[in-house]
């Protein structure tokens, strides 16, 4: 029964990954939106680190640890890993003024890797790159009447992506992605004054594509006592990115929400039709220590030049951008991995936390976040495939100058599964 669900969820979530609005922030009006983890369940629950890598389970954020796969089935090679992550956030939002509660449910990741021959593997897979979702009131004066804007937000851009890891010498890996990102982006503002029986509405599509590439070196030694140092450098180039855009502008009836007259903006003239995305690179160096297959502790840091970054058809006026940077710290932590007589002991528990100043600065400030991580890897029977349930609680903005401050409880699970969960086994 176990397994028939898994291949079930397997199949299901990616039918979910075009049509959802992976998020309900009111900050994915900026920018591209939300920048979706990258991670696997096991990356996010130890802080979203990626310094780790082992020979069972698919590490999305470096590209080195593919190298890795296959090691514990010998001369099996050819081993297949199978992953997919969902997960549900429920978000409270509160104001200086009030507080509101919504939630979402989203795929994170669907991927299929390889060990193609010791010391080289492969991947690639499917998942949400940034994502928008929002809807915003904002009230004024205008002489003696009050106005009312209404924002609201959708899409986002969602990733295929190729992976290739190698082991060039002993010990030391090198790994290569390239990320295909494409997607819609809608924003809509609906404008209302007061004792007016018309509105007027303002609507911006950008249909976006483009590559960037993600490069990394990993250096494992592994010493006398079994111990592991694995020290990791990250580089996600610049994102060139081309947007296609359309503007629409009109007025409607309040009472009945009817158009009365819709206009299409000539972009043309304003350089606008055709504009460019350029997302900074961003680095990220790691290191950690422990025991594979017993435990890890490592910790990670990024930094981005977000202060370049811009998006000139939205002309957002009250958000500006600054370096970005990134701090994480996580572990886990395996009783006895071989044991026979208890299933707690051969649990991976993870932990970890991070905070991350998101390079945006609205109303003069600046935004940043902070999670805790923890969760379990639960084995399956007979094979190296593994559930994987976390949990992440966190803290992004300020109620400060009229902002939202959000809090969150995300509720992760993911599947790792090994092709030989699929294998029916035979008595000789």
């Amino acid at each position: 029964m176990i397994r028939k669900l898994s291949i079930a969820l397997m199949g299901l979530v990616s039918f979910g990954i075009y049509g959802q609005n992976g998020t309900v922030s009111p900050y994915s009006y900026f920018g591209l939106g939300d920048i979706r983890t990258t991670g696997t369940v096991e990356n996010q629950m130890m802080g979203d680190i990626g310094v780790y890598a082992d020979s069972i389970h698919v590490n999305l954020k470096n590209p080195a640890a593919y190298a890795e796969l296959g090691v514990p089935f010998g001369d099996d090679f050819g081993t297949t890993v199978y992953t997919a992550g969902v997960s549900r956030q429920q978000y409270r939002l509160r104001t200086a003024l009030e507080e509101d509660n919504s939630s979402v449910t989203n795929l994170d990741y669907l991927s299929l890797a390889f060990s193609l021959g010791r010391g080289l593997g492969m991947g690639f897979g499917l998942m949400p790159y940034t994502a928008v979702g929002y809807d915003l009131t904002a009230e004024g004066v205008s002489g003696e009447q009050s106005v009312i804007n209404l924002y609201s937000g959708e899409g986002g851009l969602n990733r295929v992506y190729y992976t290739l890891g190698y082991e060039v010498v002993k010990n030391l890996s090198v790994g290569a992605t390239v990320n295909f990102n494409f997607g819609t982006l809608s924003n809509q503002r609906l404008q209302q004054i007061e004792d007016v029986q018309f509105g007027t509405f303002d609507r911006r599509s950008s249909r976006i594509n483009g590559f960037d590439f993600n490069y990394a070196l990993m250096y494992a030694p592994t010493f006398k006592n079994k111990h592991t140092l694995r020290a990791s450098v990250r580089v996600n180039t610049q994102g060139n990115l081309v947007s296609k855009n359309e503007r629409t502008i009109g007025s409607f009836f309040i009472a009945t929400g009817n158009n009365i007259e819709e206009v299409e903006v000539d972009l043309e003239a304003q350089n606008l039709r055709n504009t460019e995305f350029k997302v900074p690179t961003a680095t990220t160096v790691g290191i950690g220590y422990g025991r594979d297959r017993s435990w890890f502790l490592g910790a990670e840091y990024t930094m981005q030049g977000l202060s370049a970054f811009e998006n000139p058809f939205l002309g957002v006026e009250n958000a500006t951008y600054e370096d970005a940077s990134s701090y994480a710290l996580g572990g886990f932590f395996i009783p006895d991995a071989g044991s026979f007589s208890s299933y707690l002991k051969r649990i991976t528990y993870r932990a970890g936390l991070r905070l991350d100043r998101t390079g945006m600065v609205v109303n003069n400030e600046s935004i940043s976040n902070f999670g805790i991580t923890f969760g379990v890897g639960l084995p399956l029977p007979r094979s190296y495939s593994n559930l994987n349930i976390g949990v992440e609680l966190g803290r992004r903005g300020t109620t400060k100058a009229d902002l939202v401050e959000e809090s969150y409880l995300k509720i992760n699970v993911g599947l790792s599964l090994n092709d030989n969960w699929f294998r029916k086994r035979k008595i000789d």
